[in-house]
């Protein structure tokens, strides 16, 4: 097996520059000639070209059916950086509750979402605040997926995350149930994360569920008071839509009626 045909093999799907570090490191070849490898294997049928430098690998004896490739692994093949988020950390990790056409990926710069094999691939921003921090420290880890590394945030990252943006994690009753599943948590990590994204609503959010999960994750009060401080001074909605509600006591958020779990007392 040749050199080229071992990458092919490794990778099923990868980007031109990841083939380009493989394809020139021994031989210095230029990034010209690595192009014109990547295009005969694509009239051959040996390689799909995805989109603009991403490619997918065809098996020997296979087809190019798009439906065998991965979508979480090709979503982290979509920029350098790419992490996987929200809603799809959720379902990478075994924890949602239902599954979508979307898949939704940390990206460092701005890009339009890529659409493909029936799915939508949507890259998100990261806050201000978390883009310094190291990926250990901001809750990014490394995972192997089909023999490929996939960056995802943990689980307490995507918490946070879903949380402080709902609407990449689906609807409220998905999101509450998704989380709930989540059988232990770093809480340090998630009062930290949640105080530093600098979000008043956000903080109650999280506070709000950790206290009406207290229990099954082991919640110690002082997790919640920190959180507390960072709540919001005005009663604030959990959707962020004005509705007829109750008013969570000590953490001014307004919760849909008939919402499951603490006594609420009426706003």
């Amino acid at each position: 097996m040749t050199e080229v045909q071992q990458f092919f093999s490794s990778y099923p799907i990868f980007r031109f520059d990841e083939f380009r570090a493989a394809h020139s490191a021994r031989a210095g070849r230029s990034p010209a000639t690595t192009a014109t490898v990547l295009k005969q294997a694509v009239k051959s049928g040996r390689l799909v070209n995805l989109r603009r430098g991403l490619y997918a690998t065809v098996p020997p004896g296979g087809s190019a059916a798009v439906a065998d490739l991965d979508p979480f692994v090709l979503a982290c093949r979509l920029a350098p950086d790419a992490t996987l988020a929200y809603r799809s950390a959720l379902e990478f990790w075994g924890r949602s509750v239902s599954t979508s056409r979307q898949v939704f990926y940390y990206a460092a710069r701005r890009a339009r979402p890529f659409r493909f094999g029936g799915r939508v691939f949507v890259p998100v921003l990261m806050r201000p605040p978390t883009r310094a921090l190291a990926d250990l420290a901001s809750g990014i880890l490394t995972e192997d997926r089909r023999g490929l590394p996939v960056r995802v945030t943990s689980l307490e990252r995507t918490l946070v995350d879903v949380l402080d943006v709902p609407r990449n994690g689906g609807t409220w009753p998905e999101i509450w149930r998704s989380l709930a599943s989540i059988p232990a948590l770093d809480l340090d990590f998630v009062v930290l994360y949640a105080i530093r994204l600098g979000s008043a609503l956000t903080a109650a959010r999280v506070g709000f569920f950790l206290e009406q999960h207290r229990d099954a994750l082991g919640v110690d009060e002082r997790f919640l008071n920190a959180l507390r401080r960072h709540a919001p001074r005005q009663p604030l909605y959990l959707d962020g839509r004005r509705e007829r509600g109750r008013l969570v006591p000590g953490w001014n958020l307004v919760v849909p009626e008939g919402w499951p779990g603490l006594p609420l007392s009426r706003e």
